[in-house]
């Protein structure tokens, strides 16, 4: 497939895990992809990995998400040396689990700074090139805990916030042809998932109905999808990618 051609695809967060996933996904489909993530060295070796494997064009930026003026930077960057900006995936995001009394300001407003407020920086940044061109395809990272989820009321409210960031944008960029969906995966083969202990991680695959995690492909595969011209009448939405976990317990 060869659908991206011609797109410039900006993701954040790009350097491992999902980001690294969908990056290589969208280069290998002939995007341009520009990788933001606050990682330098990390990026260096991304984008090693994803020329070993294609022949893309890549353009690489250590950019901080919750600064705003770096965020405006990387986006006027990105359009003014690539002509145009189709898609970006807001994929950036942290976790600093721990129960509701227990959560500090500062692990508060580190989750919320980077997940939801980074987010916002980056769709705020993108909207109005996008708009000008009657195009572009927003794709943002939620997660199954957007519903509630024991211990994690700060990723919580950062993952909540995101589907109500993409609902509005839905609302705001229809017009103009700009769809904006979210994305809300399930326990995926992550850095993080990896850094689970055995009992915890196997717990929690047993109430998947498909009794296995996902792979990073699995989500690349779906942003590929709500990233597409064929999803153009589709905005608006969150989509699961769980293996099921996010239609409730069965009694069985």
């Amino acid at each position: 497939m060869n659908r991206y051609h011609g797109r410039v695809v900006a993701i954040t967060g790009a350097a491992q895990g999902l980001g690294l996933a969908m990056a290589t996904r969208f280069a290998a489909e002939g995007a341009t992809v520009a990788l933001a993530d606050v990682n330098a060295q990390a990026l260096t070796d991304a984008a090693r990995t994803i020329t070993d494997a294609h022949d893309a064009k890549l353009r690489t930026d250590v950019v901080d998400v919750t600064d705003s003026a770096q965020v405006n930077a990387w986006i006027t960057g990105v359009t003014d040396e690539l002509g145009r900006l189709d898609v970006l995936i807001n994929n950036a995001g942290i976790i600093r689990d721990n129960r509701v009394e227990d959560i500090t300001d500062d692990d508060w407003h580190a989750v919320i700074d980077v997940s939801l407020t980074g987010g916002f920086h980056c769709a705020r940044a993108a909207f109005g090139t996008m708009k000008r061109q009657g195009y572009g395809r927003i794709v943002s990272f939620s997660s199954m805990s957007w519903r509630g989820n024991f211990g994690q009321t700060n990723y919580v409210a950062a993952k909540a916030g995101i589907v109500g960031i993409t609902r509005t944008l839905a609302l705001e960029g229809a017009r103009h042809g700009i769809t904006a969906n979210a994305i809300a995966p399930g326990l995926i083969e992550t850095p993080m998932l990896a850094s689970m202990n055995g009992p915890a991680r196997d717990k929690l695959t047993n109430k998947v109905p498909m009794r296995h995690t996902g792979r990073p492909e699995d989500i690349a595969e779906a942003a590929a999808f709500l990233a597409s011209e064929a999803a153009g009448y589709i905005t608006g939405i969150v989509l699961d990618v769980d293996g099921g976990i996010s239609i409730g317990s069965s009694i069985r």
